[in-house]
């Protein structure tokens, strides 16, 4: 059971980490709500204007899969905190080969410019 100590350590401090920041706000918020134009759908007091289904342009969703590239990464890399003498030689050159497809895929949006800004 001592081996899973350091998880259960994780599982109760990392709430406390993400909750606490999002607690500290309300003793110190005001609660004066007294514009109607605060609670109003577009607060910034312009009415809207456009048509909702106008396209965007394809940099937007480009600049997003940008954004989402990392999760997978951060999710996949997991195994490299098992010590290395626990992981056989393909595990580890798995990994390798992972982190070097996303370092090509990288590279490759790096030197087309997805985020150049326009």
């Amino acid at each position: 059971m001592s081996e899973f100590a350091p998880i259960f350590i994780y599982l109760v401090i990392s709430p406390l980490v993400s909750l606490i920041p999002l607690g500290v706000p309300f003793p110190f918020a005001s609660n004066s709500s007294t514009y109607p134009e605060k609670l109003s759908a577009y607060e910034c007091g312009f009415d809207p204007f456009g048509d909702a289904r106008s396209r965007f342009d394809i940099r937007f969703y480009l600049v997003s899969i940008l954004f989402i590239i990392p999760d997978p990464e951060v999710t996949f890399s997991f195994p490299w905190a098992v010590p290395p003498n626990k992981i056989d030689p393909f595990g580890s050159w798995s990994m390798m080969a992972f982190l070097l497809i996303l370092t090509i895929g990288s590279l490759y949006e790096w030197k087309r410019g997805a985020s150049d800004r326009e």
